[in-house]
């Protein structure tokens, strides 16, 4: 494995997704990003491509992007979930008081 060299991901959750090799990390783990996650992944989960980019090491995400544009890949920009709304602090919350509970009457 070398560094620019296109692979397509065969295992996991990005199984069948187009990814790049941005850094050689340890004897079988590198580092990619693409139509994949950007993360460190083992090489034997990659199957090596015929094609080559020329990219730097650690290049950041719109560097991968636009050397896939060259290319004449279109890359999807993936949905993120939406950001939960900001939770409000119930200790500076005003406080209520609650009504005593009667015991119910009987009959």
């Amino acid at each position: 494995m070398e560094i620019g060299r296109m692979c397509v991901k065969i295992a996991g959750r990005d199984a069948g997704l187009r990814c790049v090799v941005i850094d050689l990390l340890e004897k079988n783990l590198v580092m990619i990003d693409g139509e994949t996650r950007r993360r460190k992944c083992n090489a034997a989960h990659l199957e090596p491509l015929d094609q080559k980019i020329e990219i730097g090491k650690n290049a950041s995400h719109a560097e991968v992007v636009s050397a896939f544009k060259q290319l004449g890949v279109e890359l999807t920009a993936k949905k993120s979930k939406p950001k939960a709304p900001p939770q409000t602090n119930v200790a500076s919350a005003p406080k209520v008081a609650a009504k005593p509970k009667t015991p119910a009457k009987k009959e």
